[in-house]
């Protein structure tokens, strides 16, 4: 049942359905792109967000949250972790905190850059995507 319009509207159903994935797609996209051109983490999480709330609105905070890998705190809190562990290896290596070493990851007909910067944009876009959600979740609890 679509708690926020009191029936089911199979149509709005099958659309969010169909778009979450995408849009969380779209959101990890954003977030590889992001890491050397803008986007990145913050703009990544912003669709995820986006996407959260749509299947909250159609589908239910309890569906939404059960959606959310480890949760709103805990997705928070895993990605403050990756976002501040992103900058030990210049320190292992005696260079500054956050001095991000790159690399070449070679995939057979390409490679691609790859770099620790892609550590700390996944740990903001978690962390963005966790406090974000759990807000909007929250507010939608108070509704229903």
């Amino acid at each position: 049942m679509t708690p926020q319009l009191g029936k089911r509207v199979v149509l709005v159903e099958t659309v969010v359905r169909a778009l979450y994935p995408v849009m969380l797609l779209g959101a990890a996209w954003l977030w590889y792109r992001g890491h050397n051109a803008p986007g990145g983490g913050f703009v990544g999480a912003l669709m995820a967000v986006s996407g959260t709330a749509a299947y909250a609105l159609v589908f239910g905070v309890g569906a939404a949250r059960s959606r959310i890998p480890l949760g709103p705190l805990g997705m928070s809190a895993l990605g403050l972790a990756l976002a501040a562990g992103s900058g030990l290896p210049a320190l292992l290596s005696g260079s500054p905190f956050l001095t991000h070493p790159w690399a070449k990851l070679s995939l057979g007909l390409t490679t691609i850059p790859v770099s620790s910067v892609m550590v700390f944009d996944l740990g903001v876009m978690l962390c963005v995507w966790g406090a974000l959600a759990g807000f909007c979740l929250r507010l939608l609890e108070d509704d229903e």
